[in-house]
This record gives structure tokens, sequence and C-alpha cells, in this order.
């Protein structure tokens, strides 16, 4: 009997193989990895049978991260839904998009050529490498193509990109419900926990960890914890559960570093580190979470978190005055710490303004430069634990008629979620001092102005969060690099308001940038960064461009008259 078993396994597992290796490449990278572990024991109220999942996918624009298709569901199975949250994408959520039960009918398509197994079990792991070749390959793709009525040509075409997320169907109190891992955190969220408490090795674990990114794209970041834990919504909500496939050369990733954070001198920065609970920690005995930094030390006190579970400790600090690299020492008196020494380098922005523009300056070689990619993150969510004592009385009998009661009660957990979004604005306009502009029409070698606009919106109290403070303007005439303005915060608060620092080399010491005379005609975009809103969850940040229009020089406002006789 035992031989026939392994006969027939392993027939099995061929006949699951075989298709993949069919699979024709289409050149596409997938930018995912993936882990998991052992399942927990269902009821059946609550239960997931391996192999019930599927893959949501989203076309986005490969330039701007956005989607440019509705998404719609993959799957081997043919789930039986009753609940369901419609076909948000990750990025919409990322967006400010709230999660919104249906009861409606749930759609999805079963593909002729199935699906390798997406999420892990305690009984047969996924395989991150045949999804990436499944997703990767020419009949998914061609697959993707016939489903969004983009061409397959243009998919393959290097301007889109496949945002991939992996999907579970199981029951949850009695009803059958699909959920993707970012729609399991935000309805656990509502939920008050309800699903971390009947579904963690699901939810909270195998599903989020089915994919995650190798490398940051799209405003996503890399994940780089554990892959075998269970995660907090916080992380499965900013790091978890997504993939992306690409069809040009991968994103240009950093130059690996040798610090964790880098933060701007003189400035309001927030350091996070996860607190791990392989046991209660109840208001009984908190845990307290120190930081050392630069001979001060920083306590988040009073912290609680269920038993198995995790939550954000943060420190809010100011940066010193003067670049430097500062090495914070992190401890706990309880649970386990992701970090304790944490590697920040402190940069100064200042100080690389642009030469002084000269009337002589030529072209040269110069080229038109693409606005490059940086740093952009524009919402935020973060959750703190706290527990209220459940009491159950109990009567301890002694004898006849005699005894006493005992409080023999529980700590019952809840959780405060906040978030924070972003918006900014700039406005690019020919200063008040150039003669014959009009509107955003101008000549070149005359001075621009830009107006930003930093606003933070938040719940949250002060302390979980800090205003904007840091604008960085890049020009064109520089390929976006080389020299930068850092501009002069005028007002803080929840919308803070910035604008170029006065020009040394303005006669009338306005707050301009001077385009160079030679620059040609048509569009003059400025490039600004708007950063340092930092929250538990990390730093928002947003790339923003305007432009005014260049027609002519100032030569041509000037005139050469005959002198008098």
């Amino acid at each position: 009997m035992k031989r026939i078993f392994v006969i027939l396994l392993t027939f099995v597992l061929l006949l699951g193989i075989c298709p993949m290796s069919a699979l024709a490449e289409t050149g596409g990278s997938g930018n995912v990895d993936g882990g998991g572990g052992d399942m927990g024991q269902g009821t059946s109220q609550n239960s997931w049978n391996p192999g019930m999942d599927g893959v949501r996918i989203t076309v986005v624009d490969a330039e701007s991260g956005q989607p440019v298709s509705s998404s719609f569901d993959l799957t081997n199975k043919t789930p039986s839904i009753k609940i369901h949250f419609g076909k948000v994408s990750k990025i919409q959520y990322a967006n400010g998009a709230s999660i919104s039960p249906t009861t409606g009918n749930y759609d999805y398509y079963t593909p002729a050529t199935p699906m390798p197994r997406i999420v892990s079990s305690g009984s047969q792991n996924a395989s991150i490498e045949a999804i990436k070749k499944y997703f990767c390959s020419e009949y998914a793709v061609k697959l993707v193509a016939q489903q969004t009525g983009i061409a397959y040509e243009e998919l393959i075409g290097g301007q889109y990109k496949l945002f991939l997320e992996p999907i579970a169907y199981f029951k949850h109190n009695g009803i059958m419900m699909a959920m993707t891992a970012h729609e399991a955190a935000l309805y656990d969220n509502q939920a008050g926990g309800s699903l971390r408490k009947t579904m963690t090795s699901l939810t909270h674990k195998n599903l989020p960890l089915a994919m995650f990114l190798e490398y940051a794209d799209m405003g996503f970041p890399a994940y780089t914890g554990a892959t075998n834990k269970t995660c907090s919504n916080d992380t499965i909500i900013t790091y978890l559960g997504m993939g992306i496939v690409w069809f040009t050369d991968p994103p240009e990733q950093p130059e690996p570093t040798d610090y964790d954070y880098e933060y701007r001198v003189d400035t309001d920065v927030i350091t996070p580190v996860t607190l791990y609970a392989g046991s209660e920690i109840n208001p009984d005995s908190p845990a307290t979470v120190s930081f050392s930094i630069n001979g001060s030390t920083y306590r988040m006190n009073n912290i609680v978190i269920p038993s198995g579970d995790s939550q954000i400790a943060w420190v809010k600090w100011h940066t010193p005055s003067e670049p430097q690299d500062i090495t914070i020492y992190v401890s706990t008196n309880k649970g386990s710490l992701s970090q304790s020494t944490i590697h920040a380098k402190v940069v100064d922005l200042s100080g690389n303004d642009p030469p002084d523009p000269k009337a002589t300056d030529t072209m040269g070689s110069w080229s038109a430069s693409s606005i490059p990619s940086r740093e952009t993150k524009t919402y935020a969510a973060w959750s703190v634990w706290w527990a209220k004592w459940h009491p159950y009385w109990v009567w301890h009998s002694t004898g006849k008629n005699t005894g006493y009661w005992v409080d023999d009660g529980w700590y019952d957990y809840f959780r405060d979620n906040y978030s924070a979004s972003m918006t900014a604005t700039t406005r690019i306009e020919p200063d008040e001092k150039v003669p014959t502009a009009s509107g955003d029409l101008m000549k070149s070698g005359y001075g621009v102005t830009n107006t930003v606009t930093a606003t933070v919106s938040t719940s949250a109290p002060l302390s979980h969060y800090t205003y904007g403070q840091t604008a960085v303007s890049y020009f064109p005439e520089f390929g976006y690099g080389t020299y930068w303005r850092l501009l002069e915060r005028l007002t803080s608060g929840t919308t803070a308001r910035f604008q170029f620092a006065k020009n040394i080399y303005s006669t009338y010491n306005q707050r301009v940038h001077f385009s160079p005379v030679w620059f040609p005609d048509g569009s003059y975009t400025v490039n600004t960064h708007v950063m340092d809103i930092w929250t538990p969850a990390g730093m928002l940040a947003m790339n923003l461009t305007d432009d005014v229009t260049i027609s002519g020089s100032l030569y041509d406002d000037w005139h050469i008259a005959p002198g008098n006789p």
C-alpha cells in the first residue's frame, strides 16, 4: 500500500509541473519573493482549505505606478463567495481608498493552464520560482491582455507592469469570504482583531507572506523582515501581499548603504522598531522600549500586546544641526525587538545652490533629462494596542454555605488604528520682476519663483507624526541633479509653506531661481521633492513638477538705440 501511494503521489506531481514546462518566456522579470509556514487547526466556523487561493492582477503604468486597467482575479478553484470587497488594488488602498464589503456576485476567471500554488500551507509550500515563471510567461501575459483589452505587444513593450496580489478564499464566522492580504489587514482593523483571533496562520502569516517585493518599486518598499512569523496589520499594509512583473530592465536600485535611515539636519524625525510578544504583555507588567541616541535615552512606556502579536514602538526626536553618523541602541524589558541597533546618517542638503548665472553662458553639450524617480509615499497606517480587564467571578466553596468569590478574569485587547496622508503642491511662476512675462510665458534668463505646500491629514496625536519640513527643487539645466535649492519653510503646521530662499545673485534680493539664458524654447520644468513628514510607519514624501513656458530670451528685450548727436 505504501508503494502504491508513492507512485500515485509522483504521478500527481508530474501532472502538476508538466504545464509549467510548456510555458513560453516573454522576457519579463518578477519582483516577488515569498514565505510562510505551518497552519493552525481550523473550526467548523473558521477554516481554510489549502489550495483555495488566487491572484488579483492590475496593469499599471510603468512610470507613474498608477493603474491603467480594472483589476481582475484569477483562481484555479470555483469559490462560492458570500462577502468580498470588490476589485480594489493595494495601490488604490495606498492612495486612500476605504474598504467596503459587498454581498454582490464575486467574479473571477479560471485559467486553462492552472496557476501554481500561491499560498503555502503546513503540508505544501508554494514555489516562488514557479509563481514567477507563470506570471512572466507568454500564456499569462496574453491572458492579461485578453482580460484588460490592452494589446499583448503593448504589455511587453516596457510601458506597463503587472501588479500581483495573493487572494485567499476561506470561511470566517461561518461565511465564505475572499480577501487579498491588504484587505485582510484593513478588515481586521475594522473588526477589532477578529480575523487575527480566528485565522492568524492564514490572514496574518501565509497569505501576506505569499508575495512581497525583493526590490523597492512603485513607491512600495522591499521587505526584509521574518518570513515565518505572524505579521502585524501595519506590516502587511506597508510591505506585504504584492509582487510586480516588468518587461524591461529591473528598476534601478539605490546603492547599498551601511545605514538604516537617512535624516536631514535639524529635523524632527521618528525612528521605529517592531516589538513582538511571544506571550501576553499586559497592564500588570507592561513593556518599555528604550532608545539611546547621542547620550540621551527616550522611552515608550506602558506597551501592551496580546500573545503572538506585535506593535510598532517608536521615538520622536530632533536631529543634530551638523551632519554625522549616529548609532541608536534599542532595548526592551518584555518581548523581542526587530532591531536592537539602528544606524542613522544625518545629512545637510544646504550649500549646494547653483552658481552665479552669466549672460555669456552657453548650452554646450546639454541635452534634456527625464524627471528622476524619488522616494514617494502619501499614506501610512499604524496601530497601538490597549487592554481592558474582563471580570469573571468564580465562587470557591470552603464548606457548607461558606466560601469566597475570586475574579478569574482576563485581559481583552483592543487596537486604536491611526493613519496619516499627505498632499502637496508646487507652483512655478515667472518672478514679478520679469518685465515681459505673460501668465506662465516668459523669456529665458529671467527668474522663476516656487511656492510649495505640504499638508498632513491625520487624527493621531502629535507625538505620532511630524509636520512637513523639507522641500528641495532640482532644475533641468543641471539634469535634475548636480545643484539644487533647499527651500525655506515660511510657515509650519498641518499645512507647511515653502519658497526659494532669497537669491544672493538677485539685484532685488528676490526668492528666485534664474533660468539659463541659453535654455531652448519650450517647457522649463522644475522638480521638487517634498519630504520629512514622519510617522511610526515611515516617512511621507511626494515628487512634484511644475513648469513655465520659455519663448525667446532676455536678449530680445535689449534694444540698442543711436546715441545723441
